[in-house]
């Protein structure tokens, strides 16, 4: 099917949550749209800036996935995540990308707004999606602070002031975690949900239960955003393929069941999205 706008995805995705799933390489992406065709859910393609670092370029990565996203049998999104550099920016939206993450958390409160703003309002000119961050989430190679928590009202101020069309907040996640044990402020979530008229973002959900992701969605969140948990599950299968035959030196050898692996916990983690 065409293209998906991220609004399209959102609203296939209720009344469950719209998962969004970071992309490292083309493995990555291939994977993420098999579940996600499986599971008859759409999904969103994440390529996040530290993942254009490590290519040295965005267009590759950025065009495939675009590719992928043309030609799968259900709504598919391609995202730029957590892009500090404005330029990577207009890059994206260069490319055909729909969506961006302008992410100007670091900076205090009136600057965050001033650089959000502008980024917004030249991203709406071309038609494409901003989602923007409001409070810090921890983790993430430590550029954020833990424990700063999103004030509703604030949240609800800082939408009005800078035009996005979602907002990422802070609820008790942290980025990268190896352990599935945050616990997230529902109620804060909630508070949140009602405060502001966009969706909202949940980083770090690698983190996150199973259980905690669906109330997570119950009580407001609207896109899941998750990274590391399909890495460790990449990363696990391919340590196992390497275990298995210790000869092998063909890299469809193991990056085909990494693939798999992938695909298959794209399937699960959508349909457990869609119990919220």
């Amino acid at each position: 099917m065409p293209l998906a706008p991220m609004s399209q995805a959102v609203e296939a995705a209720v009344p469950g949550g719209l998962a969004a799933l970071n992309v490292i390489h083309l493995e990555h992406a291939e994977a993420i749209v098999a579940g996600a065709e499986a599971a008859g859910r759409p999904v969103v393609l994440q390529i996040s800036e530290n993942t254009v670092a490590f290519h040295g370029a965005l267009p590759p990565l950025a065009l495939a996935c675009l590719r992928l996203a043309g030609a799968a049998a259900v709504p598919v999104v391609v995202h730029l995540d957590h892009a500090v550099r404005r330029d990577l920016v207009a890059e994206a939206v260069e490319l055909g990308v729909g969506s961006v993450m302008f992410d100007a958390s670091a900076l205090d409160y009136d600057d965050n707004v001033a650089a959000t703003a502008d980024v917004t309002r030249w991203c709406h000119d071309r038609g494409v999606w901003v989602e923007a961050e409001l409070g810090e989430v921890g983790g993430k190679d430590g550029v954020h602070a833990p424990g700063v928590r999103t004030d509703p009202g604030e949240a609800a101020s800082y939408v009005a002031a800078t035009g996005v069309d979602a907002l990422a907040v802070a609820v008790g996640s942290s980025h990268a975690m190896l352990t599935r044990d945050a616990r997230l402020d529902d109620k804060l979530i909630a508070a949140i949900a009602g405060a502001v008229s966009v969706p909202l973002v949940l980083h770090g959900s690698s983190g996150v239960p199973d259980a905690g992701l669906v109330e997570a969605v119950r009580h407001g969140m609207v896109k899941i955003n998750i990274a590391t948990q399909l890495n460790k599950v990449l990363t696990g299968a391919v340590r196992a393929a390497l275990a298995e035959d210790e000869t092998v030196v063909d890299p469809r050898k193991w990056m085909g069941p990494a693939r798999s692996a992938v695909a298959a916990e794209t399937e699960r983690l959508l349909a457990l999205l869609a119990l919220a």
